[in-house]
């Protein structure tokens, strides 16, 4: 029991740790599409350049951790999910490719379609997680195996891809908090001005997606309602840290605006977390069809040998980027 409730913390501690920091990238590739000249571009793919790659590494590590915890976990999520995930690769592969590519040639229309394609792929993943996280809430259909039967279309439903928006733009928020971070002088207060923007936009969806849910996913509501003395707790104090966010970057903070930011994704996570524990991919309408971490975890002698080798390899991959941020820091003063 002690050992699955380690992996379901651990698992969600990972892939919260993934929205944080890749989570940024994908902001500064959203902000990508709207770029004024070449300057701002340059200091856009130099702000991130150094560490995004490190940063899709938890990603990895969140996935490697539920495939070794939580195979029929792993197992429902990926088939199920499995042409959504195809365009997610989609865009992370096109992200990845413009950051490498665009400095190839000085031709202007090469440049200029990398741009689209570090955008609209930045954006596209960014989108994708949040419709994945917003069906995983909302309760997806399993058979008696645990299998997905919904298809392609049953993974867009209003509510999850109204998450999707927000997802969106609460990365956009963390992408702008980023660069606020990273730069200095006019396109500084550039980047101030969209946080703001973004920071409208997201809570706006945020509202929005609370007051749906009541009537587009009401499992998850009763099931947050039941989980109250753990949830509303996890729910003030992100409220604090998101109305925090505006406030923190209108007083020059721009590191705790960055921690307020990262700080408000980790407790979204952590309230996922809290409300449905021990669930990890409910079953709608049959709720005895659900995926939990008694009844998907791995054997107990895997557990522990896994349990084992996550605490040798996180603390090691913890440290490289550690050691990469404190290389790379410091505002970018030219591109």
């Amino acid at each position: 029991m002690a050992l699955e409730i380690t992996w379901f913390g651990l698992v969600v501690l990972l892939l919260a740790i993934y929205a944080i920091l890749d989570g940024f990238d994908l902001g500064v590739g959203f902000w990508h599409l709207f770029g004024r000249d070449e300057e701002e571009k340059r200091i856009n793919f130099k702000a991130i350049g150094p560490v995004w790659d490190g940063n899709e590494v938890w990603l990895l590590t969140g996935g490697g951790a539920m495939f070794a915890a939580f195979p029929p976990v792993y197992a429902t999520i990926f088939s199920g999910f499995y042409l959504a995930l195809i365009l997610l690769l989609f865009g992370l592969i096109f992200r990845a490719i413009a950051l490498e590519f665009r400095g190839q040639s000085e031709s202007p229309v090469w440049r200029r379609n990398w741009d689209l394609a570090f955008g609209l792929g930045s954006s596209l993943v960014a989108i994708l997680l949040g419709t994945a996280l917003g069906n995983v809430l909302a309760g997806l259909p399993l058979d008696a195996n645990g299998d997905y039967y919904g298809g392609l279309l049953g993974l867009l439903r209003p509510w999850p891809v109204l998450c999707g928006l927000g997802g969106l733009a609460l990365l956009a928020v963390q992408g702008a908090a980023w660069m606020v971070l990273k730069t200095d002088g006019t396109l500084r207060d550039t980047y101030k001005k969209r946080l703001h923007q973004a920071w409208i936009g997201f809570t706006s969806l945020y509202v929005l997606t609370i007051i749906l849910a009541f009537f587009l996913a009401p499992e998850l509501v009763a099931r947050a309602m039941s989980r109250g003395a753990f949830v509303w707790p996890l729910e003030a104090l992100s409220l604090a840290l998101l109305v925090a966010i505006p406030l923190l970057a209108g007083a020059g903070k721009d590191l705790f605006t960055f921690l307020a930011s990262s700080g408000f994704i980790l407790l979204l996570f952590a309230l996922a977390a809290a409300t449905l524990f021990p669930i990890l991919v409910p079953s709608v309408p049959e709720a005895a069809h659900s995926l939990t971490a008694h009844n998907s975890a791995a054997g107990q002698k895997s557990l522990g040998t896994m349990l084992v080798v996550a605490l040798l390899g996180v603390p090691i991959v913890l440290a490289y980027t550690v050691y990469i941020y404190k290389t790379f820091l410091g505002r970018i003063t030219k591109a």
